[in-house]
């Protein structure tokens, strides 16, 4: 507790250790309580035991020992359990670190993350391939707010989002086999409930609830600059308690549209967005709701191939989804029960063009996926213990993919583009349903969870998944843990069924399957944290599009220019070192180095296919190496500025490594901030894919207004 000359000063107190003693909580009734939210590979909200959390604040804006709250509580697994309980690891992008970074794209944060592969087609985030630990962009699994949004039909598509680094709270990165991603798992947490019930009085001090109990706040975000990029971004916050006894109304909607010339030749967007998220509480049940739409036409350039410099394309989205939970939280003791049901439905229209205004190489497609799980868990003397169902639809209308229809069963095209004379010809569906069990054993030192998933689809019938994940604490500051995890993934629409000039799928593809395992160690001090995670992951049944041998090629090097879609075995391990320093805890704010991270991922693949390989559109192509180090200072006043230096090293041909340079200089108020992001300041030339040169140095300006 902060001591007694600032008790007499501060009008907002902030805990550094929750007990369960019965004074603790007598000298702040009726001030604002400052909890910090502990992102845990939860993919949901922290909540602490009988305290209100209407405020989230990010991790890193709380010194270490702010953030000894030993008794918060966190979901990990799928049932509630504390920070130290946890036997699980995630890497987070908070809140500050998104603030700090020149990132004009949900796409330019996740650069930040050094197990995370973003490997952009055209600048700004238009098209955008994101992969975990040498995957590819179909092998994870992408999250809005808890709720699955990745696309059946490609993971090229999974990456277009309704929302804003305006609109984000934290972003959640889980890197290895998690249920449904094969990968990793990506978890974008959207702002949540945005006012405090009881907030400071700007001339008095004093906490006090906001007039007739409600508040409202709004940001504008406005920005321009290279290559004619401009556009803006702007959201409204409610909160409104009503009805007595706890009762609440909170919501959040944003929307914006950005538009570029294009940073290289036929490369010109234009994104338009909006997006809602709001909710109710009533007694013990929170019942919340997600709405969004996003549309975005671009020139696409050399996209999915070298050979046509003229390529478009509009991707078109909607989604929504409704959830209710208990908001109760287990007792002192562990016991106690809750739940939660989610269900959902995404729908994307995509037209594509391999040459703009020509009908050859044209194709549209619509893909629809609902979904509903339920998950219950509770809390006994032998640990807790979660209970869950999935299900989930998918489906293709198309005039590509799928099985071709009869005629009378043509389906007239919809969306933003569709057209009268176009027909989606071909069709496909799918149902996936899994029943799952979590058991976590709590001791002292100790947490064992134990997990079991058994899947069901028609095309692999029957499969049983199980995980075990284990943490020793030998003391608050160190955390030791190992696991081993498997999962499974169905193939996309495309990689079962298109073909054209130079491409073929095949439909007869089996699901992906992996086998992780994971060791890691993590500790942390007086201004400083670290971590350090060794992996090794066998993988059956991998799918990627490869050419082969010509019968006449004497050497095995001339083939027929087809891409295939093919299974093969892989095995692939690594590393990861995470060191992150808050100088100004060590020296006091003398200084203006407020935070120091230092990055480094290490992967390297062994593959075998059944047949001779020529060329590899992915599973050859990884990162071998990436390196990100970021400093965040406060140089005067109000003027801040976040660096963040980037060296990736790729595997494949064509390949050349690359070291970009990014940062944001800003002037942060109280209601209003100016910035400048420059992006690649040292005006380097590089490649993501070996034919899709990448912009140079890029200048944007912006103001901010928050009301």
């Amino acid at each position: 507790m902060n001591n007694k000359k600032q008790f007499n000063k501060l009008d907002v107190l902030k805990f550094t250790h929750f007990s369960r003693k019965g004074y603790a909580l007598f000298s702040v009734l009726g001030r604002e309580v400052l909890v910090g939210v502990l992102a845990i590979s939860t993919l949901t909200y922290a909540k602490a035991e009988g305290v209100s959390t209407e405020t989230a604040y990010s991790l890193d804006s709380l010194s270490r020992e702010e953030m000894k709250l030993d008794e918060v509580i966190v979901t990990g697994s799928r049932a509630p359990l504390t920070d130290l309980q946890t036997a699980k690891i995630v890497t987070v992008v908070t809140r500050d670190d998104i603030a700090r970074a020149a990132a004009e794209s949900i796409n330019d944060v996740l650069k930040l993350v050094p197990g995370v592969d973003v490997r952009q087609r055209g600048g700004f985030g238009v098209q955008t391939d994101i992969s975990v630990r040498g995957g590819n962009f179909d092998q994870i699994t992408i999250l809005l707010n808890g709720v699955n949004i990745s696309s059946p039909h490609t993971g090229h598509l999974s990456a277009d989002f309704p929302v804003s680094p305006d609109d984000i709270e934290r972003i959640e990165v889980l890197e290895g086999g998690y249920e449904n991603g094969l990968c990793g798992v990506v978890n974008i947490v959207s702002t949540p409930n945005p006012t405090p019930f009881f907030c400071p009085n700007e001339r008095s001090g004093k906490a006090e609830r906001p007039a007739r109990g409600k508040g409202v706040n709004s940001l504008i975000n406005l920005y321009g600059g290279s290559y004619g990029y401009a556009g803006g971004n702007g959201r409204i916050s409610y909160y409104s308690p009503f009805g007595g006894r706890g009762a609440k109304h909170w919501g959040n909607v944003s929307g914006g549209y950005t538009r570029s010339d294009g940073a290289t030749p036929n490369s010109a967007f234009s994104s338009s967005k909006v997006f809602y998220n709001g909710g109710l509480t009533l007694g013990k049940v929170d019942v919340s709701a997600q709405v969004g739409y996003s549309y975005k036409p671009y020139e696409a350039n050399t996209f999915y191939g070298a050979s046509s410099i003229d390529q478009w394309e509009s991707n078109e989205r909607i989604m929504w989804a409704l959830k209710a939970s208990s908001n109760s939280l287990p007792s002192p003791s562990g016991r106690g029960a809750g739940g939660e049901a989610i269900v959902y439905g995404n729908h994307w229209f995509d037209h594509y063009q391999w040459h703009r205004n020509n009908p050859a190489g044209e194709n549209f497609h619509m893909v629809e996926t609902y979904g509903a799980n339920a998950n219950y868990w509770f809390g006994s003397k032998w640990g807790k213990t979660s209970l869950g169902a999935d299900w989930r639809f998918e489906t293709i209308n198309s005039s590509k993919l799928g099985h071709l229809l009869d005629e009378a069963d043509w389906k007239p095209s919809k969306g933003h583009d569709a057209q009268k004379d176009i027909f989606y010809k071909y069709h496909d569906s799918r149902t996936l349903f899994d029943l799952h069990a979590t058991h976590d054993i709590l001791l002292r030192q100790w947490t064992v969870s134990l997990a079991l998933t058994a899947n069901y689809t028609k095309l692999s019938k029957w499969s049983v998944l199980p995980a075990v994940n284990i943490a020793y604490r030998p003391a608050d500051d160190w955390k030791l843990f190992a696991s081993w995890s498997t999962a499974l993934r169905q193939p996309t629409f495309t990689d079962l069924y298109y073909s054209g000039a130079n491409i073929e799928g095949n439909s007869n593809l089996q699901p992906e399957n992996t086998s992780d395992f994971q060791l890691g160690v993590r500790k942390t001090g007086v201004g400083y944290s670290a971590e350090l995670v060794a992996f090794y992951s066998h993988k059956s049944n991998m799918i990627d599009w490869v050419t082969t041998p010509l019968p006449t090629s004497p050497e095995g090097k001339e083939t027929d220019g087809i891409f295939r879609s093919v299974n093969f075995l892989m095995n692939n391990w690594g590393g990861e070192v995470n060191l992150t320093m808050l100088p100004q805890e060590i020296w006091g704010k003398k200084i203006p180095l407020r935070k120091v991270g230092v990055r480094y991922a290490y992967i390297n693949e062994d593959s075998k296919y059944d047949v001779t390989v020529v060329q590899s559109k992915y599973a050859m192509e990884y990162l071998r190496h990436k390196v990100v180090l970021n400093a965040d200072l406060h140089l005067w006043r109000n003027l801040n500025m976040g660096i963040n230096w980037r060296w990736q090293d790729r595997i494949g041909e064509n390949n050349p490594s690359y070291a970009l340079l990014d940062a944001r200089l800003s002037w942060d108020a109280k209601h209003w901030s100016i910035y400048v992001d420059g992006t690649n300041i040292l005006n380097k030339e590089y490649y993501d894919f070996a034919t899709i040169r990448q912009p140079g140095i890029v200048v944007i300006g912006g103001a901010k207004i928050k009301l």
